[in-house]
């Protein structure tokens, strides 16, 4: 008998995720610089800069960081300057890997290639990472991260696109972040 009232519930949700995967991610077109849009999610607020200090410490603080209601899930634009040029994106591609692959206890890659958006070539690592608190007497479950990260050079900077969610919610977000790397405008 509670199978029969599920089934209603069941199939309005099943119909809910082919609409929503029909029409794909709903995205709001974002100007960052007077070169550079991209599409932010729905939702997705700019996280203060006492927000950014906190959650991303680093000398060089991002460009912009977006954050979901929540705060668990983000999509940040960075910038930092490089002496490897465009012709070089083979070499970022193994040099980028295996700085993530040392940076997590484990990762497992969902994509890593060079693509073409809007024009322009990025290396992009799609990957889940675990992190691991190999201390002793620590009962920690390991921190697990869906990530999508995108590279591209505009003149001397390095530009980096990172999309991350909890990995129990990568269903839900994997595709947006798919939209969000393909929204990415950036003119010389």
């Amino acid at each position: 008998m509670k199978t029969l009232r599920l089934f209603p519930f069941l199939t309005a949700l099943v119909l809910a995720l082919f609409a929503f995967t029909a029409a794909g991610p709903k995205l709001k077109k974002t100007t960052l610089t007077n070169k550079l849009t991209v599409g932010i999610p729905d939702g997705f607020v700019p996280l203060p800069d006492d927000g950014i200090a906190a959650k991303y410490p680093s000398p060089r603080k991002p460009l912009a960081v977006f954050t979901n209601p929540s705060g668990r899930v983000d999509f940040s634009v960075a910038q930092k300057p490089t002496t490897f040029s465009s012709r070089d994106y083979a070499l970022l591609l193994k040099i980028y890997k295996a700085s993530i692959q040392n940076m997590y206890t484990k990762v497992d890659f969902l994509s890593e290639d060079i693509r073409t958006v809007n024009k322009r070539d990025y290396v992009a690592l799609e990957f889940v990472s675990s992190v691991t608190d190999n201390r002793r007497g620590s009962n920690l479950p390991p921190v697990r991260r869906y990530q999508f990260v995108q590279y591209t050079i505009q003149g001397n900077q390095l530009m980096v696109f990172t999309f991350n969610s909890p990995a129990e919610e990568q269903p839900q977000w994997q595709p947006i972040a798919q939209a969000v790397m393909q929204s990415i405008a950036l003119k010389d």
